[in-house]
């Protein structure tokens, strides 16, 4: 959960409208659960109800939630009308509309959430405790009994409900400075044009890393995004996918540094060649 929550921060840091950041945020998100659900079988015989009622009421929907919320934003970008900023502004609008229907039709439980209640964790989030009486998400019915409880998925959906209700709203902010003629732009120096990188992405993203590790740039405090941006606007390139770039130079079974490698090797061959003149 903690690995997790630092490579989810970082995505959700990072541009929401690209789909390949998205991609990243539901890959990550579904790789994730299906790695605790096969470690909580391991654990059963060993799992206190407190424990139990904390994974299925905290951990699963925390990430469960982002499901939802990568999913629906994927979504929402591709039924995205190529209109103008009136209809696209309307079009926000509805999914809000959508959105606050669905949170309406379970209040009850988004109150006993909001108000961090925990009078009903023992049949809310307790395997085998469905209770008719309870307002319970009928899709519960047709999930793992292993793995769900009666409301750890409504659960989920609150957490959906407040990311999309701020992504929604960041698009509206958006949309409206565009409609009143803020122009949204980013202009590069002219030093810039002409400089491309021709080495590959992952020695580009290797250097990143190296930097960021020997506390090159503001003594390591800088974001690792941040510095990924600022590189692919220096060299035109598109690093949205960079923390999986990193994963596979980690992955490596030889030859870590590769790139940092061959560039002291080329440095030292340079160094000897202008002492030998």
């Amino acid at each position: 959960m903690e690995r997790y929550k630092k490579e989810i921060i970082k995505i959700e840091e990072s541009n929401l409208r690209n789909l390949s950041v998205l991609n990243d945020g539901l890959n990550l998100s579904v790789q994730t659960l299906n790695k605790l659900r096969k470690q909580l079988r391991t654990k059963n015989n060993i799992f206190t109800q407190e424990e139990e009622i904390s994974f299925f009421k905290y951990d699963k929907p925390f990430i469960n939630g982002r499901i939802k919320f990568f999913s629906k934003v994927r979504r929402f970008i591709a039924e995205k009308p190529n209109a103008s900023i009136t209809k696209q502004i309307k079009y926000v609008h509805s999914a809000i509309d959508k959105l606050e229907k669905h949170k309406m039709r379970n209040l009850e439980f988004f109150q006993y959430t909001r108000q961090c209640n925990n009078t009903l964790d023992h049949i809310y989030f307790v395997r085998g405790k469905d209770n008719i009486d309870f307002p319970v998400d009928t899709s519960h019915y047709f999930t793992d009994p292993e793995f769900s409880t009666s409301h750890d998925n409504l659960a989920a959906q609150v957490i959906g409900y407040d990311l999309l209700s701020n992504y929604y709203d960041l698009e509206l902010e958006y949309l409206n400075k565009k409609k009143d003629n803020i122009i949204i732009e980013e202009v590069s120096p002219a030093i810039l044009n002409g400089l491309s990188w021709t080495a590959s992405k992952t020695d580009l993203v290797e250097i990143i890393y190296a930097l960021h590790s020997a506390g090159a740039i503001r003594n390591g405090q800088a974001e690792l995004s941040k510095m990924a941006e600022v590189c692919a606007t220096l060299f035109d390139l598109n690093l949205n996918n960079f923390y999986k770039t990193y994963a596979e130079i980690k992955n490596r079974e030889k030859d870590t540094t590769k790139f940092l490698d061959h560039l002291k090797r080329s440095l030292e061959k340079r160094i000897d060649l202008d002492n030998a003149k």
